[in-house]
C-alpha cells in the first residue's frame, strides 16, 4: 500500500472510530432513593426559562442512568423494567416530576397525578376512591405510585401494559382528569418552559407519547428505603443458619473473629432501625403461619400476579376486575398484589378501598376471605388468635416502612 493511501486509510478509520463512539450514550451508575434524583432544578419559585435552559445545557443531565435500588428493594432487581425505547435520564425524571404535579394537565386545571397519588399520603389518597375533575369518583381505590420501576402492567387489573401507557390512561379519562390528549398538549405546548424540555429530551418534542414517557421515567424514580425488616430479616437468616447460643458466640470470637464481626454488625443495624417484640413475633408469623408471603414476596412484597380475595364479591353485579381484561374465567374477581413496603402509609385499603385499616385487612384473611366461585387457591382461613393478628400488622407498620426520597412538589414552569 502506498503511504499516502495507507495515511488515508488510517485516518479514516480513526475516524469511524470516533463516529461510533460518539453513537454511544453515556452512561451515569446512581442508587434510587439516594441521589436527590427528584428534588428538582435548583433554585426557588416557578421556574424560569433561564434556569430550565442552564440545566438543559448540563450533558451529565442527558446521560442514561444504570440504576441500583436501595437495600432490600434490590433483592427484587431482576424485575426492574425500563423500556428500551425510554431510558431513564436526569433531565427525563426532572420534566416527569413536573409534569406529575402540574394541574394544567387537566380539563379544569384542578386536578393532577399527585391529586390521586400525593407524597403526603403514601403516594395513593386517603379516600376510598381516587377525586377527579368536578368531585367526580370511580370505583376503585387509587394505587399507589411507588416502586412502579419493578412493575410492568399497571392498574389494579392490568390493563395497561406499561407504566408509559397508565401514565397518560388518566388524562383523557372522563372522571379522572377529563381532558382529551390533544387538548392537554396544547394545554403543555403554550408554556415556554415545557416546549425547551421536550425538544432537547426528545428527538420528535412534543407528543402524549412523550409526555407519558417522562411521567413514568419519574415514577420508576419513587422507590422506598430501607426498612427495619431489611436489617433484621439477615440478623434472623444468620441465627438461622448458625443456630448460635451464647455459648457458641464466645467460641466464635475466637475461632472465626470475622464471622463474629459480620453478626455484631448485623446486631448493632438491628439495633439502629428497632422493631417492637411484636413486630418481630408478626415477622415470623408473615412468613409462617400468616402465609402472608405467598403473594406477597420477593424484595418488594409482591408477586406481580392477580388473587380474588372475595373482595366485593358478595353483590350482585361485583366488579370483575383481571377478568375484564383478559375474558379468562379464573381471573374473575381477581386484582393485582400490592407491595406492602410502606403500606401503613397508604390506606384505605384493598382494590375499592372497602377496609381502612391494616387490621380489618389482617382480619379478613384471618377469616379466609369471602367464598366465591373464583376464589384465589391462596386464600384460607388462617387460624391466628387475636395477639399473633396483632402481632402480623405489627411488622406491616413497623418492620415495613422506610423512607421515601425527597421530592420537590412546587416549582414548575
Amino acid at each position: 500500500m502506498r503511504p499516502v493511501t495507507r495515511f488515508f486509510t488510517l485516518c479514516m478509520l480513526f475516524c469511524s472510530g470516533l463516529a461510533v463512539h460518539a453513537e454511544q450514550p453515556k452512561t451515569t451508575r446512581v442508587n434510587l432513593g439516594e441521589d436527590g434524583l427528584l428534588t428538582g432544578i435548583p433554585g426557588e419559585g416557578p421556574l424560569t426559562e433561564a434556569e430550565i435552559q442552564a440545566w438543559l445545557d448540563k450533558p451529565e443531565n442527558h446521560h442514561t442512568l444504570e440504576v441500583s435500588l436501595p437495600k432490600g428493594l434490590d433483592a427484587s432487581a431482576a424485575n426492574i423494567a425500563i423500556p428500551e425505547d425510554n431510558p431513564l435520564t436526569r433531565a427525563k425524571i426532572e420534566l416527569g416530576r413536573q409534569l406529575y404535579f402540574d394541574t394544567r394537565l387537566s380539563s379544569d386545571q384542578t386536578i393532577s397525578c399527585a391529586s390521586c397519588h400525593s407524597p403526603d399520603q403514601g403516594y395513593g389518597a386517603t379516600t376510598q376512591f381516587g377525586v377527579g375533575v368536578g368531585g367526580q369518583t370511580g370505583n376503585r381505590n387509587s394505587p399507589i405510585s411507588y416502586n412502579r420501576i419493578l412493575s410492568k402492567e399497571q392498574f389494579w387489573d392490568g390493563r395497561a401494559a406499561s407504566l408509559e401507557e397508565q401514565a397518560v390512561g388518566p388524562i383523557a379519562n372522563p372522571i379522572e382528569m377529563g381532558n382529551t390528549h390533544d387538548a392537554c398538549i396544547e394545554c403543555v405546548g403554550a408554556i415556554p418552559g415545557y416546549t425547551m424540555q421536550f425538544k432537547a429530551i426528545f428527538d420528535d418534542g412534543l407528543t402524549i407519547d412523550n409526555v407519558g414517557k417522562a411521567l413514568a421515567s419519574f415514577e420508576r424514580a419513587i422507590v422506598t428505603g430501607p426498612a427495619p425488616y431489611d436489617y433484621w430479616n439477615p440478623l434472623a437468616k444468620f441465627k438461622e443458619v448458625f443456630a448460635l447460643d451464647l455459648e457458641d458466640m464466645e467460641a466464635l470470637r475466637s475461632e472465626d473473629p470475622d464471622l463474629a464481626k459480620q453478626y455484631d454488625d448485623m446486631v448493632a443495624a438491628a439495633q439502629k432501625h428497632p422493631m417492637s417484640e411484636s413486630a418481630q413475633r408478626g415477622m415470623t408469623l408473615f412468613f409462617g403461619k400468616a402465609n402472608c408471603a405467598l403473594c406477597h414476596a420477593g424484595g418488594n412484597f409482591a408477586d406481580e400476579q392477580y388473587h380474588n380475595l372475595g373482595v366485593g364479591m358478595e353483590v350482585a353485579e361485583p366488579d370483575l376486575g383481571r377478568f375484564v381484561v383478559t375474558k379468562v374465567e379464573k381471573d374473575k374477581g381477581a386484582f393485582k398484589t400490592p407491595t406492602l413496603r410502606n403500606v401503613a402509609l397508604s390506606g384505605p385499603y384493598m382494590h375499592d378501598g372497602s377496609q381502612k385499616t391494616l387490621e380489618e385487612v389482617v382480619a379478613w384473611y384471618n377469616k379466609g376471605g369471602h367464598k366465591n366461585p373464583w376464589l384465589s387457591d391462596k386464600v384460607k382461613v388462617l387460624n391466628l388468635t387475636d395477639q399473633e393478628q396483632k402481632d402480623v400488622v405489627a411488622f406491616m407498620k413497623e418492620g415495613l416502612t422506610g423512607p421515601f426520597p425527597k421530592v420537590e412538589t412546587n416549582r414548575l414552569p
